[in-house]
């Protein structure tokens, strides 16, 4: 049985290889976000419930795959990837927000986890190195899983924003400031326990990139200093820009109604 299950998810080497923004990487980023925007556009002429029982189900799935992985490493790859713990924001924020989704004490991070998440899958749907580095045929199972996993995510963090956000302000944003700096400390505390070489356990990990920059540029003795702050930086500029594309459609929104008004004329009331 371990040989069929090797031969059917180990990673295909030759012939097609995936790679960052080439024709399949570029059908995958038409996938996620054609399936995010169909989503939306269905659910929204849906009740409250059938939007929640897709939100659940989307997390359910994404959390179900994150799972499922670790049972399917050992035939995939020929060991369990210790990669994958969830100190990466992919990875942690898709945990958090599955607990979010089922707890009412966490339910304050419910949209923070979502917005950060949405975020940091987004980014790695744009550029998924991991895969690229690899050399892996498009249709391999660590380029199936890895992709569905994230578009799923992003998915889920488009349905919460569109769907369960009543009202943003500009000072909610200091929630995922707070999130992010958990986050950071979460990946440096994972780092810190995991990274050695003893014996025969040598590994090297770089959760969310705050031990070394992704491309290595910093000297190896500076980046751990500089790299922390770096991260929550980032992240709060990427969650600016989401504030800032949310405020804008809503805007839109507000203009068109405002519109479609104008043109219709003074209304009953008005007349009266």
């Amino acid at each position: 049985m371990y040989e069929i299950l090797s031969a059917l998810l180990s990673d295909k080497k030759g012939g097609t290889v995936f790679t960052c923004f080439g024709i399949w990487h570029i059908a995958y980023i038409a996938i996620i976000l054609g399936a995010t925007a169909a989503a939306l556009v269905l659910l929204r002429r849906a009740g409250p419930q059938a939007r929640e029982r897709a939100i659940r189900a989307a997390i359910t799935l994404a959390f179900g795959l994150y799972i499922a992985d670790f049972f399917l490493m050992p035939f995939a790859y020929g060991e369990i990837d210790l990669e994958k713990l969830p100190f990466h924001a992919c990875t942690a924020t898709c945990v958090l927000c599955f607990i979010t989704r089922h707890s009412q004490r966490a339910e304050r991070l419910r949209v923070p986890a979502a917005l950060i998440g949405l975020i940091s899958n987004l980014v790695y749907v744009i550029y998924p190195a991991g895969i690229e580095w690899h050399a892996v045929h498009p249709l391999s199972y660590r380029a199936l899983e890895t992709l569905l996993f994230h578009g799923v995510m992003v998915a889920y963090g488009a349905l919460v924003l569109a769907f369960e956000v009543e009202r943003l302000r500009w000072r909610d944003c200091r929630r995922e400031i707070a999130l992010i700096v958990a986050l950071t400390l979460w990946a440096l505390l994972g780092n810190t326990l995991y990274n050695a070489d003893v014996g025969d356990y040598s590994h090297f990990f770089n959760w969310l990139f705050v031990v070394r920059d992704p491309f290595y540029l910093l000297p190896k003795d500076i980046a751990p200093f500089v790299m922390p702050p770096v991260v929550v930086i980032l992240f709060t500029l990427a969650d600016l820009g989401v504030y800032s594309v949310y405020f804008g459609i809503k805007s839109l929104g507000k203009e068109r109604i405002r519109c479609q008004e104008k043109d219709s004329g003074p209304t009953l009331s008005d007349r009266q």
